[in-house]
């Protein structure tokens, strides 16, 4: 069951200089491959990983160690050819029915089209935080940098350092907010041609199967969290004490008309202008979801 830290460890944490625990992660060290036979595969020296997916199963991985805010940064190269109906996912996540969820998930296309990115957070449980792009890049063709920051304030969803989504922190309003279960990292290739590529219209074609995705350059910047104590390397600067300065640098006036230019151009679904879904009116984040 994911893990709920007490007040007392949580009022521990704010105390201590939060993101900390910088490094270039070697996979054998940092995950467990934990579903899928030999699809998937470590290799290089820890250096690289590849998931593949195959007629009769995909391929996943996981972190050994939980994290409590800070910075994600994973590349990936994904599935090229014909990928429809399949989805390479990525993601923080937690246990349970009242887990709390960061989710990237890549679903694949014909030969020619593009992939959707697919976000979504999930917290105490409650998902239903949908946005959708296009990419202005192939990320078939090379590695690409898809990055979480994750702070008490908000969280964001980058791509080569580019911000494409902000999730605030609407506590104030009622909203769950993930703060408080630490989470691990997940990858998965999988199979999901009953929704993933036009609904569903169109189905996995297994004559171009093994379908292979490929991982490397995994850092992060984060506090561990492990038997009920956490771990920050003092070098970083606190989220609390410096929060207003670390808030600032990630969404500086450059990084603001990037994240305005990807949602004006490469936006194609967001669950707070679905007016026919919440024909009762907004969620109540989407008052203020504007950065």
């Amino acid at each position: 069951m994911g893990q709920i830290l007490n007040p007392t460890l949580l009022l521990t944490i704010l105390v201590l200089t939060l993101v900390g625990t910088a490094y270039s992660g070697n996979f054998n060290e940092e995950f467990d491959l934990t579903w899928g036979e030999h699809r998937g595969k470590i290799f290089s020296g820890g250096k690289m990983l590849s998931l593949s997916l195959d007629r009769v199963s995909g391929s996943g991985f996981k972190s050994k160690k939980e994290y409590l805010f800070g910075r994600i940064d994973m590349q990936l190269k994904l599935v090229a050819g014909n990928s429809a109906g399949t989805v390479t996912a990525y993601y923080l996540s937690s246990e349970g029915p009242t887990h709390d969820e960061i989710d990237f998930e890549f679903l694949g296309n014909e030969t020619g089209k593009p992939y959707v990115l697919h976000t979504n957070v999930f917290a105490q449980g409650k998902g239903n935080r949908e946005q959708q792009f296009y990419l202005w890049f192939d990320p078939t063709k090379n590695f690409h940098t898809y990055s979480l920051v994750w702070r008490p304030q908000h969280i964001i969803f980058m791509v080569d350092n580019v911000p494409i989504r902000v999730f605030n922190n609407a506590e104030q309003l009622g909203v769950p907010f993930p703060k408080k279960q630490p989470m691990k990292i997940y990858s998965s290739l999988w199979n999901a041609d009953d929704w993933a590529t036009r609904g569903g219209l169109v189905k996995t074609d297994w004559s171009k199967a093994p379908f292979t995705a490929y991982y490397r350059g995994f850092n992060a910047a984060a506090c561990t969290v492990s038997s009920g104590s956490s771990y920050c390397d003092p070098k970083f600067k606190s989220t609390f004490t410096n929060g207003e300065s670390q808030v600032a640098n990630e969404l500086n006036a450059y990084g603001r008309r990037r994240l305005r230019w990807v949602q004006k151009y490469f936006m194609i679904y967001n669950y707070c202008s679905d007016v026919k879904r919440f024909s009762q009116g907004f969620p109540p984040e989407c008052r203020r979801s504007r950065v």
